[in-house]
């Protein structure tokens, strides 16, 4: 096993582990860190989870492999999460993530993470992003996007194609924050 962890990520670890009754249960918060900090999970790190917890590797694989916030290869920039249950989907999340599959050159019919060529985007069609009361809902890495249009995805798009922060469109009547967790609370 030949996987690089940093000091501060270790610190951050071992202080974790202490909040729980058994090690064990602070697997999926120890996923988050690594990911958080390498922005995927490698086998190296399922490994190195696994004997830091006293457990085997296929106990924490399974957790990566089960849960589809934990990703198993690097992503891009801008991660792009496309809602696909029901809500969405009658709200036109399918043309939203065949539009911006075609913008960049990735093939709407393939399931899983895509990311371009260039690294920059990574587009997913997932399941519930849980905003079902105003679908469809588009998740641009920690941001969430309500009532998604075309022309709205569009900009988006732009956006990061600039290197701008991913905000949402503020409506002229609403005044919008969105959270590190994605959650847009009006005011």
């Amino acid at each position: 096993m030949s996987w690089d962890i940093s000091t501060e990520l270790q610190s951050q670890i071992d202080e974790l582990v202490t909040h729980y009754p058994q090690p064990r249960s602070a697997s999926l918060m120890i996923l988050h860190l690594i990911q958080e900090q390498e922005g995927w999970i490698s086998q190296e790190a399922v490994e190195w989870t696994a004997q830091r917890l006293s457990l085997q590797p296929i106990n924490v694989y399974e957790l990566v492999t089960f849960y589809p916030m934990f990703r198993q290869a690097p992503a891009g920039k801008y991660q792009i999460k496309i809602c696909r249950t029901l809500s969405c989907a009658l709200g036109g999340s399918t043309q939203l993530h065949h539009q911006l599959c075609t913008q960049l050159g990735l093939d709407p019919k393939l399931h899983g993470i895509q990311t371009t060529t260039d690294g920059r985007f990574s587009v997913e069609f997932v399941e519930c992003l849980a905003s079902c009361g105003t679908a469809p809902a588009v998740m641009c890495n920690d941001t969430l996007h309500e009532s998604v249009t075309p022309q709205q995805l569009d900009h988006l798009l732009q956006t990061c194609q600039n290197n701008a922060p991913a905000a949402p469109e503020q409506d002229e009547n609403q005044n919008i924050k969105t959270s590190r967790a994605g959650r847009k609370k009006k005011e």
